[in-house]
């Protein structure tokens, strides 16, 4: 996927410092005006606030579109990213990453990210599907999960579904 979404976002992207997993990514300074990445979920938002803890932090994102993502990402990335609340940066998220759930019956998650939204798409395939849900401010979160488990839930067009993704699975780009 080539990425264009915005400028601050292919900024981020194209003269990035990622993190994953706590460790620097530092890509090559000869880098193009546009840069193909496997991740699907390509979030723009901004820090509302960093909580410290011994080996990791906890960042709160408020999205464009108002939905809010939290991110775990380590002491020392906080502090190599500069990461601050008001600080805009991106967020991503691959697909193989995130759960589907369409009926939550009172279950409690340890995963921090549930983003309810609409299916908008079913790609369904011999062995896995690609769903897109919109979510209420116009993002869209896409997930692969199983065909088994596509046609369990029920997943259509139009029905009522929640993203959910652990905030260890969120990577963080700030331009460098």
């Amino acid at each position: 996927m080539v990425v264009n979404t915005d400028r601050f976002a292919l900024d981020c992207i194209t003269r990035l410092r990622l993190i994953e997993t706590g460790s620097q990514a530092p890509l090559n300074r000869k880098v193009r005006s546009k840069m193909k990445i496997s991740a699907r979920n390509i979030f723009r938002g901004q820090i509302e606030s960093v909580k410290t803890g011994a080996v990791n932090s906890e960042v709160d994102l408020l999205l464009s579109g108002g939905e809010k993502l939290v991110a775990m990402v380590t002491n020392e990335s906080v502090q190599s990213l500069g990461l601050a609340a008001g600080k805009e940066v991106v967020a991503l998220v691959k697909a193989s990453s995130v759960l589907v759930m369409t009926d939550d019956s009172g279950i409690r998650l340890s995963a921090r990210n549930c983003l309810a939204g609409t299916v908008k798409t079913v790609t369904a395939g011999p062995v896995s599907a690609e769903i897109t849900i919109t979510l209420a401010g116009g993002a869209e979160v896409h997930a692969t999960i199983t065909h088994n488990a596509e046609t369990e839930l029920g997943l259509k067009e139009g029905s009522a579904a929640t993203a959910v993704f652990k905030a260890s699975a969120v990577i963080l780009g700030v331009p460098a």
